[in-house]
């Protein structure tokens, strides 16, 4: 394991970023960084941002990291605590919204290491 970084409380549903996460899981950073500029899902932002986070990560481990070998070797995606708001309806009643948050997590790891 050579680096890794966490987004936590990322105002997205679970089930639309592990949509984009699937796209990304076991590719290079360069190409994994490329695939999310064009992906036209709201969650691809925040996970190129936290994928540069963890490049940025590996860069300042204090080993010696080619960060062009690096590769997602996993990318977790778990469900964060809901909010939850109440939203008025007809005769004084009130429905629950549930606004569903999301923790992210991202291992990179030498393209050697993850062909095994």
């Amino acid at each position: 394991m050579i680096s890794t970084a966490m987004l936590r409380h990322l105002r997205l549903a679970p089930r639309k970023v592990r949509v984009v996460a699937d796209l990304v899981r076991g590719q290079p950073v360069g190409e994994a960084l490329s695939l999310l500029r064009f992906t036209p899902k709201a969650a691809a932002r925040p996970l190129a941002k936290l994928l540069r986070s963890a490049v940025a990560n590996a860069e300042q481990g204090g080993k010696d990291v080619d960060v062009d070998r690096l590769v997602v070797q996993t990318i977790t995606v778990d469900q964060g605590p809901t909010q939850r708001r109440f939203m008025p309806r007809a005769m004084g009643r009130a429905t629950r919204i549930n606004k569903k948050t999301s923790h992210v997590k991202v291992v990179l790891s030498n393209q050697a290491q993850s062909r095994r």
